[in-house]
């Protein structure tokens, strides 16, 4: 079963990425490493590797 979680905040006060920083440090190194990888096949697709480009511009 899925519960509702509602949080009330001061919107002056709250910082979401202090929250965000906390939460990432508290978690361990194997699964932020695991979470990156995974962000990163999201964006790129599955690869192994990133691909390279080089683009030569030749000046006059």
């Amino acid at each position: 079963m899925i519960q509702k979680v509602i949080q009330k905040r001061n919107l002056r006060i709250f910082s979401q990425a202090k929250e965000d920083l906390a939460y990432w440090l508290s978690r361990p190194q194997e699964e932020r490493v695991l979470t990156v990888d995974y962000l990163r096949r999201q964006q790129h697709g599955s690869t192994a590797r990133l691909q390279r480009v080089a683009r030569v511009v030749q000046r006059s």
